[in-house]
């Protein structure tokens, strides 16, 4: 890890994450642990300390984004994976929130329908040496695969959730999607209860890029 973002690390920790309800000890030491200026474009490593959605290197939509640091660590906290769980995220990226969930996680499968974002994840991650996430090319809008997961995030707007999705959480699973449309989404955690019930809490209100996928009409929302 660089010293030289040590100092700007620790005031986005403690000026910009803490202060948006995160407390989480755990949460906040592995965001001191994993460097995220790893996994920004070259040239854009000071801009992975601020508040802002960052562009992806070689990204050719407007939703291929980086999210604020302060969204990440929400996300996290509501997730937090345990050391036996499966997680599943939906929308590879950078790798990054894959890195976060993959630091409490027995496994992440990240998913991105982009082979350009595949190949990123895949390096920033070897970079990172993070070993236990698997990128996998594909559209998993609706599900992935045919197994169930504890974790499921969703890296990227939506209009609706898809009962695919949910169908796919274990009991006592979490999930975490941003849905909604303009003028603002809400970042959601599911909780699947039993076989056939499912709980709701709006964690906060945003507004990010939809993801794309063939599977939806896509909303008139462009960054």
């Amino acid at each position: 890890m660089s010293q030289n973002f040590e100092n700007t690390r620790y005031k986005l920790i403690e000026q910009q994450i803490r202060p948006w309800k995160v407390a989480d000890l755990d949460v906040l030491q592995t965001l001191h642990d994993i460097p995220r200026e790893q996994f920004v474009g070259e040239g854009q490593e000071s801009l992975a300390f601020i508040d802002t959605k960052l562009p992806l290197p070689g990204a050719k939509h407007d939703h291929q984004i980086m999210l604020e640091p302060k969204m990440e660590a929400r996300v996290l906290q509501a997730l937090k994976p345990q050391k036996h769980e499966k997680a599943l995220e939906v929308g590879s990226g950078s790798g990054y929130m894959a890195a976060l969930l993959a630091s409490y996680a027995k496994s992440v499968t990240t998913v991105d329908s982009d082979p350009d974002m595949v190949a990123l994840s895949k390096a920033n991650l070897a970079k990172a040496s993070v070993s236990n996430v698997t990128v996998e090319c594909g559209d998993a809008y609706t599900g992935w695969g045919d197994h169930s997961y504890e974790i499921i995030c969703v890296s990227g707007g939506m209009p609706t959730l898809y009962e695919g999705l949910k169908q796919q959480l274990a009991v006592g699973g979490r999930l975490v999607a941003f849905i909604g449309h303009e003028p603002v989404m809400n970042a959601i955690l599911v909780t699947r209860l039993n076989a056939t019930t499912f709980s709701e809490e709006v964690l906060f209100e945003t507004m990010i890029p939809y993801l794309s996928s063939p599977k939806v009409a896509r909303g008139s929302f462009t960054f």
